[in-house]
C-alpha cells in the first residue's frame, strides 16, 4: 500500500487537487468529444470536430481532477464560472507517434482523437494540451461547452451492436468497463469473434495485478460485423473493407496494426458502458499496437495472439513503454531523446530516478545493473541498460517482462506497481 500511496501524492499532475464530489458538477450523461490533430514536425493544430452525449457515464468517478501519469497531453473540463478544474485525464495518439517519424517533416497530415468525460451540469471550458515526450507544449485548444448547446449530438436512441459481457463483477460506476470489439469478422464468423474475445479477457485476468482485482473489472464483447474478413494489408497491396478500417504498415511498419478511423470506433460503441478498447483483428498475421487511454488493437490468429494483447494493454490501460531495444543499434526511432525523464513507469534515463523504481531496488543494487543472470525467467528488480527501443542511455527494471518479450510469462514488479496504480486511481478516491 505504501507504494500506491507514494505514487498518488508524487505522481499527480494537479499538486494541490481535493476531493469532489461527482454529482456537484456533472449529471450521469457523457460528453463525447470529437478533435482532429493535424500538422508536421514543425507546427501542430488541434481542432474541434464534433460534440455528441448518451445517458450514463462508464468513467471513474473519484480523483477527478488529477491524473496517475502524464501521457502525452491531458484534456481538462473546468468549471467556467469558479476556474476550478473539475475533470481531468491524460493520453497519449497516433499523431504524436507520427510527429517523430522522417514523413512528419515531409508532409503534414490529420488523425482522428475522440475523449470522453461526464456531462457538465454547468458551462465549461475544455481544454486540452498535446505534449511531447520532453514534456513540452506542442499545441492547444480551449472551447467552451454548454450542456444546453443544441449541436450536441444526442446518442440515446441509437441502437447499440449487440455485444455480450464476458465478465461482470458489478455496475459501470463501480467497475472499470473493457470493451473487447470485433475488427474484419463478418457476420458468420461471431461464434470465432467470441472464442477470440473470451480468450483475450481470460488471458489478461490471469496476469498480475489484474487477477487480484478481477473484482474492479467488467469486459463486454462487441460484436461489430466487417462485410469482408481479415484486415487491409497495404505491405502486400491487399485492402478489405473492414467496420473500423484497420491496416498493418502503419509508418510504413509492417507489424503496426492501428487505425485512424476512430469516430467509427465510438459510434459503435453507442448505448454500451466502455472505459477502455481493446480492437481484435480477425487476421493471423503478427502485429499490434497500443495507445494510452486511446485502444489496443491486436492481431486474434497469430500464434503469439496471447501474451500481444496482455502487452498491448499494458500499453494502452497501464500507460507502460516498451522494454525491449534493437541489439544492434544505438539510437532510437525518434521517440524518446536522452537528457530527459520519460513519462512512463518502466523506464528510465536516470535523470530522474527517484520518481520511478528507486526505491524498488534491492539494498546494494547497483546503478546501472548488470545482468548477471541469463535465464529466461529473471525477474529480479535492477536498472538493466536497453529499453524503449534504445540500446544505449536507457534503463529497465527487468531482465525480462512482458512488456520486454513474448516469452515472458508475466509483468514485472516495477509494471505490476504500474498498473495497480491505475486501477487504485480509476476505483478508490486517496
Amino acid at each position: 500500500m505504501k507504494h500506491i500511496l507514494f505514487v498518488l501524492v508524487t505522481l499527480i499532475s494537479a499538486t494541490y487537487a481535493t476531493a469532489q464530489n461527482f454529482d456537484d458538477y456533472f449529471a450521469d450523461r457523457t460528453l463525447r468529444i470529437d478533435y482532429v490533430f493535424s500538422g508536421n514536425a514543425e507546427q501542430q493544430i488541434v481542432a474541434l470536430d464534433e460534440l455528441a452525449s448518451e445517458e450514463g457515464w462508464a468513467g471513474r468517478r473519484v480523483n477527478l481532477d488529477i491524473v496517475p501519469v502524464r501521457g502525452n497531453g491531458d484534456v481538462k473540463v473546468i468549471d467556467a464560472e469558479s476556474g476550478k478544474t473539475i475533470y481531468c485525464t491524460s493520453f497519449s495518439s497516433l499523431f504524436q507517434e507520427w510527429l517523430v517519424t522522417d514523413e512528419a517533416s515531409q508532409v503534414t497530415k490529420s488523425f482522428e482523437a475522440t475523449f470522453l468525460v461526464p456531462f457538465p451540469k454547468k458551462e465549461v471550458f475544455v481544454e486540452i494540451t498535446l505534449l511531447s515526450n520532453e514534456g513540452l507544449k506542442q499545441a492547444s485548444l480551449r472551447h467552451k461547452v454548454s450542456p444546453k448547446d443544441q449541436l450536441i449530438r444526442n446518442m440515446d436512441k441509437r441502437t447499440p451492436t449487440p455485444h455480450e459481457y464476458l465478465h461482470k463483477s458489478g455496475s459501470s460506476k463501480d467497475c472499470i468497463d473493457v470493451a473487447i470489439i470485433a475488427e474484419g469478422y463478418t457476420e458468420a464468423e461471431m461464434e470465432i469473434f467470441m472464442k477470440d474475445a473470451r480468450t483475450a479477457c481470460e488471458e489478461i485476468l490471469s496476469y498480475e495485478p489484474f487477477a487480484s482485482h478481477k473484482e474492479k473489472f467488467n469486459f463486454v464483447a462487441v460484436k461489430l460485423a466487417s462485410k469482408q474478413s481479415d484486415v487491409s494489408e497495404p505491405q502486400f497491396n491487399t485492402w478489405r473493407e473492414t467496420a473500423l478500417n484497420s491496416n498493418f504498415h502503419t509508418f510504413y511498419s509492417p507489424r503496426y496494426l492501428t487505425t485512424n478511423s476512430v469516430h467509427l470506433i465510438h459510434d459503435a460503441m453507442a448505448g454500451i458502458d466502455y472505459e477502455h478498447l481493446i480492437i481484435l483483428a480477425n487476421t493471423d498475421t503478427y502485429g499490434g499496437g497500443g495507445i494510452y487511454n486511446s485502444y489496443t488493437l491486436t492481431t486474434a490468429h497469430n500464434p503469439d495472439f496471447k501474451p500481444v494483447v496482455v502487452h498491448e494493454f499494458g500499453h494502452s490501460f497501464g500507460a507502460l513503454a516498451d522494454e525491449y531495444f534493437y541489439e544492434h543499434a544505438d539510437h532510437t526511432d525518434g521517440t524518446y531523446k536522452l537528457g530527459y525523464e520519460p513519462w512512463e513507469q518502466n523506464i528510465s534515463t536516470l535523470v530522474d530516478f527517484e520518481s520511478k523504481w528507486k526505491d524498488m531496488l534491492p539494498k546494494g543494487t547497483p546503478i546501472p545493473t548488470e545482468p548477471t543472470d541469463k535465464r529466461k525467467e529473471n525477474y529480479t528488480i535492477g536498472v538493466y541498460e536497453g529499453g524503449g527501443y534504445m540500446t544505449k542511455g536507457m534503463y529497465r527494471p527487468a531482465v525480462v517482462c512482458r512488456m520486454r518479450d513474448n516469452e515472458s510469462t508475466q509483468f514485472c514488479a516495477v509494471c505490476q506497481r504500474a498498473i495497480e496504480r491505475i486501477i487504485i486511481y480509476n476505483t478508490k478516491q486517496e
